[in-house]
């Protein structure tokens, strides 16, 4: 059994050790935060608490496997809720919409009562599409390790596949082929966010998102989806798993072959496997600068960072009537938002903070996050450009953040819930936030996007150039997100078995 060093305390590096450990390796985790979760964080103020990171969880099958395979099912850890509608959508049409948690049938019923017939047969030939897409990818693609452009000739085998997975097709492509609604189309084109991205830009194969949500439902932990990193963290260390928080890593040492690592205290950590849960850029630029982290540098040169998030961490008094655990407030332009967040069209390179942003709320019914029942504790969401003052994104500006929070809000309240009123206190969370506390680049929320046909090919790699060394997390194969992170995990878990 191996000595095995994993660097960084977010899902996917706990995910991995909880894997190693089961299998009888010797597993040290090293956390440079005080606390373990990475983005999957917590708040708690004044009787307040706030998932800082995600707040929903789709393809719950992933983490099932996780437990199952390292002792007892992970409903015997956390109490997993679904969600109910999963989310309630306003549409500059004025339209208004509930959007059931599961079962694509009942999807596309929600679109034939909104918008008619055609609305939702067109709803069920994109969903039957989608499943195809999955069908084909899911297996040699999200649970294999990723081979480069190989993996792609794999898929390529057969032209029917290859026509159904349509890697020439933008996700905004492939959604206007089957959508005929400005209300589906700006739907759709919301779940290139999912993964960091933009949908004129974002591969056909991304309508896969949409279809796990909807085929497997929409799912929440109550007191907090925080909790799921912690029952994950547990397990690990039921097998012998030690996490090591305030600790941070300086170097990643090899010659050629992974040594160890060298903690900023000075301190060297012998391992013969190194698995990093840290953002790939970080990695190769920081942690091995030398010419061993030189064939790296070039991967991650070949990816573009995903955009990032501004966030209002809200302490209401009072309740909202029928308020629904998410809320999306669409703008009226899609494409500005896009254009301003990734500096293209109009603002091509120049991003900037989106002037109408769609805003997404996430605020449970869950007695577990407020101090009271005559209280509300709410996440708000805009998509962002990633700090990058070198570009003139500056975040740290004086007086952005705050100026750039009240726009918010004001946006809210045109789109009918104004909650200045109520408001008792408010966190910001700026993308330099966000690079601070996770050391991700410019405060990339999944780390690389899916921007471009071949992007998904170009991620760095689970298995490293250096030789012992490992990648997992949401910049690396297969990418962002709670569903995705639980795969790398299981993909590095058995490249290391095997090595």
């Amino acid at each position: 059994m191996a000595k095995v060093i994993v660097v960084g305390a977010g899902l996917g590096g706990l995910s991995a050790a909880a894997r190693l450990g089961s299998q009888g390796h010797q597993v040290t985790v090293l956390e440079q935060a005080d606390q373990i979760g990475g983005k999957l964080g917590l708040l708690r103020r004044e009787g307040f608490a706030f998932d800082t990171g995600p707040s929903l969880l789709t393809l719950p099958a992933v983490y099932r496997d996780l437990f199952l395979k390292t002792g007892k099912p992970l409903e015997d850890e956390v109490n997993l809720t679904p969600v109910d509608p999963a989310a309630h959508y306003r549409f500059p049409s004025g339209l208004e919409l509930d959007m059931p948690g599961v079962g694509a049938a009942w999807v596309s019923r929600a679109w034939t009562q909104a918008l008619g017939e055609q609305a939702g047969q067109d709803w069920t030939a994109f969903h039957r599409r989608a499943a195809q897409i999955w069908d084909l990818t899911r297996e040699p693609f999200l649970h294999s390790p990723l081979e480069g452009m190989r993996t792609l000739l794999g898929l390529a085998r057969k032209p029917a596949d290859v026509r159904t997975v349509a890697p020439w097709l933008s996700l905004r492509g492939l959604g206007r082929k089957y959508l005929h609604t400005p209300e589906q189309q700006m739907f759709l084109d919301r779940y290139a966010t999912y993964t960091g991205s933009d949908p004129r830009r974002a591969p056909a194969a991304l309508a896969t998102v949409p279809f796990v949500e909807h085929a497997f439902g929409s799912w929440y932990i109550p007191g907090g989806l925080w909790q799921l990193g912690t029952a994950v963290a547990d397990r690990a260390t039921s097998h012998g798993v030690k996490i090591l928080t305030s600790s941070p890593v300086e170097r990643v040492l090899a010659s050629p072959r992974v040594e160890g690592v060298r903690l900023e205290s000075g301190e060297t950590i012998p391992a013969d496997v190194v698995v990093s849960g840290v953002e790939a850029a970080h990695l190769y630029r920081d942690l091995l600068p030398g010419p061993e982290g030189k064939e790296g540098r070039r991967s991650v040169a070949k990816a573009s960072p995903s955009l990032s998030g501004f966030v209002l961490l809200l302490a209401l008094r009072g309740r909202t009537p029928d308020l629904r655990h998410h809320t999306v407030l669409f703008p009226d332009d899609y494409d500005t938002e896009f254009d301003h967040v990734f500096g293209t069209g109009k603002q091509s390179g120049k991003p900037s903070p989106v002037p109408d942003p769609t805003v997404y709320i996430s605020a449970p019914d869950d007695p577990a996050l407020r101090p009271d029942d005559d209280h509300e504790a709410w996440f708000v969401l805009v998509n962002a450009p990633r700090h990058d003052p070198a570009a003139g994104m500056d975040w740290d500006a004086p007086g952005l953040a705050e100026t750039y929070a009240q726009q918010i809000l004001a946006v809210m309240a045109r789109r009918g819930l104004d909650v200045r009123e109520r408001l008792l206190w408010k966190e910001i969370r700026t993308p330099a936030d966000l690079e601070r506390n996770t050391r991700s680049t410019g405060g990339s929320i999944y780390g690389s996007s899916s921007n471009g046909a071949r992007s998904a090919f170009l991620r760095p790699a689970n298995r490293s150039p250096v030789p012992g060394l490992f990648l997992v997390g949401g910049s690396s194969h297969p990418g962002g997100g709670l569903p995705l992170v639980g795969m790398s995990a299981a993909i590095v878990a058995e490249l290391i078995g095997k090595a």
